[in-house]
Protein backbone atom coordinates (compact mmCIF):
# COMPACT_ATOMS: atom_id res chain seq x y z
CA UNK A 1 0.00 0.00 0.00
CA UNK A 2 1.37 3.32 -0.94
CA UNK A 3 1.17 6.34 1.82
CA UNK A 4 2.03 9.89 1.86
CA UNK A 5 3.20 11.59 4.99
CA UNK A 6 1.11 14.53 5.91
CA UNK A 7 3.92 16.64 6.94
CA UNK A 8 6.51 16.19 4.31
CA UNK A 9 4.98 14.50 1.63
CA UNK A 10 6.97 11.36 0.95
CA UNK A 11 5.62 8.92 -0.59
CA UNK A 12 6.46 4.97 1.14
CA UNK A 13 5.43 1.60 0.76
CA UNK A 14 3.80 0.01 3.38
CA UNK A 15 2.67 -3.55 4.04
CA UNK A 16 -1.60 -4.02 2.99
CA UNK A 17 -1.46 -6.59 5.30
CA UNK A 18 -0.29 -4.62 8.14
CA UNK A 19 -2.40 -3.19 11.17
CA UNK A 20 -1.29 0.58 10.26
CA UNK A 21 -2.64 -0.09 6.12
CA UNK A 22 -5.94 -1.52 7.73
CA UNK A 23 -6.44 1.53 10.20
CA UNK A 24 -5.96 4.16 7.32
CA UNK A 25 -8.03 2.06 5.24
CA UNK A 26 -10.95 1.67 7.30
CA UNK A 27 -10.62 5.04 9.07
CA UNK A 28 -10.18 7.95 6.72
CA UNK A 29 -9.73 10.51 9.89
CA UNK A 30 -6.45 8.91 10.73
CA UNK A 31 -3.55 10.00 8.81
CA UNK A 32 -0.11 8.73 8.04
CA UNK A 33 2.92 10.48 9.58
CA UNK A 34 6.69 9.09 8.29
CA UNK A 35 9.19 7.83 11.14
CA UNK A 36 11.54 10.80 10.59
CA UNK A 37 8.74 13.08 10.95
CA UNK A 38 7.50 11.31 13.38
CA UNK A 39 10.56 11.25 15.68
CA UNK A 40 10.95 15.14 15.08
CA UNK A 41 7.71 15.80 16.38
CA UNK A 42 8.01 13.41 19.60
CA UNK A 43 11.46 15.24 20.63
CA UNK A 44 10.80 18.72 20.14
CA UNK A 45 7.97 17.34 22.20
CA UNK A 46 10.15 16.42 24.41
CA UNK A 47 12.11 19.43 24.62
CA UNK A 48 9.32 21.57 25.36
CA UNK A 49 7.92 19.41 28.08
CA UNK A 50 11.35 19.76 29.78
CA UNK A 51 11.07 23.11 29.62
CA UNK A 52 8.19 23.39 31.66
CA UNK A 53 6.73 25.35 29.16
CA UNK A 54 4.01 22.52 27.84
CA UNK A 55 0.53 22.59 29.12
CA UNK A 56 -1.76 19.77 28.80
CA UNK A 57 -5.30 20.96 29.05
CA UNK A 58 -7.39 18.18 30.62
CA UNK A 59 -10.62 18.37 31.75
CA UNK A 60 -11.23 16.69 35.12
CA UNK A 61 -13.99 14.37 34.81
CA UNK A 62 -16.91 15.25 37.40
CA UNK A 63 -19.06 12.67 38.73
CA UNK A 64 -22.62 13.31 37.80
CA UNK A 65 -26.03 11.94 39.86
CA UNK A 66 -27.82 11.63 36.56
Amino acid sequence: MRVKCVLCDKIENIDSGSPLAKKLRNRPIHTYMCDPCHERIEARTNERKESGDFKLYHQEETDDEW
